[in-house]
């Protein structure tokens, strides 16, 4: 059996694509394999898992040298288990940089292509084959690729992701901006979590100059619930960063409406990277960024002290 899953802090594309993916490998190319969840999704993934009824993937710690698996929606060793370079890796489907250091035991297939949504390249390597599928299955795709383009807003959206999400959501009789107004009002529902919960939600791990970072974004369209909650969420930020061994947490707060992001700046170093990357000068404790709102395309990119 091959065990499919995408990264820690799973969102909805690193939910969606190890089921979509695990339905293809069993159903149409007679290899079993089951989808597992590395973290706790967020509550846009988990209101998909309960709109389209899917069953929930079961939590996955870690591996072993006797398992085979697929990783979509990353390639970067620390968002996956500590021992992953221990298993059977036999592909790799994903849309971000190249960041190495998996190690596999043979060739095997890798996928990577610079689409906006791992989801969009599950359709297109499933080909013909995707008429078979279920409702469920083609419901997760058309989630996904709305998530990660914020419903075409995205910088990082290609023609191809959005005729993709457009032809999906004709067959199975979906108004897009009703259904994406579904999922970001799940995504903007953050009341039960706690700030480090928030913190690590949607983030990864990153270094600039010498610095280890964690990136977070919340992609809202209420924005101002986030803000509101500014000073405990800074406050907490010096205790995640110590857990998991970051020097800092960078958080972006994404207004998806207004197309813009807000920079909470708790010191001196957020400060000063902000200054360096974007352009701006920072004289408060946020600072907005108009027309970012892809962290892969337009924060990782642009960090620099």
């Amino acid at each position: 059996m091959i065990k499919v899953f995408g990264h820690k802090s799973p969102d909805t594309d690193s939910t969606g694509s190890p089921i979509i993916w695990a339905w293809y490998l069993t159903e149409v190319k007679g290899t079993p394999a089951t989808p597992f969840l590395l973290g706790e999704p967020n509550t846009e993934a988990a209101f998909v898992l309960t709109h389209w009824n899917l069953p929930r993937p079961e939590f996955l710690a870690d591996v072993t040298a006797a398992d085979s698996v697929v990783i979509v929606d990353t390639n970067n060793p620390q968002e996956l288990p500590p021992s992953i370079n221990e298993a059977n890796i036999t592909g790799i489907i994903d849309h971000h940089m190249l960041v190495g250091g998996l190690k596999t035991r043979s060739p095997i297939d890798i996928t990577v292509r610079p689409l906006a949504c791992t989801a969009t390249i599950l359709h297109d390597l499933i080909g013909s084959d995707l008429a078979r599928a279920p409702k469920a299955v083609k419901g997760a795709m058309l989630s996904c690729i709305l998530s990660d383009t914020l419903e075409f807003r995205s910088p990082t959206t290609t023609a191809h992701d959005r005729a993709v999400a457009e032809s999906l959501a004709a067959d199975l009789g979906i108004n897009i901006p009703d259904y994406a107004a579904q999922l970001f009002a799940a995504k903007s529902d953050v009341s039960r979590f706690s700030d480090a919960e928030l913190l690590r939600m949607d983030s990864k791990e990153y270094e600039v100059a010498g610095k280890q970072l964690r990136i977070s974004v919340l992609e809202t369209t209420a924005p101002q619930v986030l803000l509101d909650r500014k000073a405990s969420l800074m406050q907490s930020m010096a205790g995640v960063a110590r857990e998991d061994g970051a020097d800092q947490v960078l958080l972006f707060v994404i207004d998806i409406l207004n197309g813009e992001a807000t920079l909470l700046v708790p010191n001196d170093l957020v400060k000063a990277l902000a200054e360096a990357s974007f352009g701006v000068r920072v004289t408060g404790d946020t600072v907005v960024l108009p027309g970012i709102m892809s962290r892969k395309k337009q924060i990782i990119p642009a960090l620099k002290l």
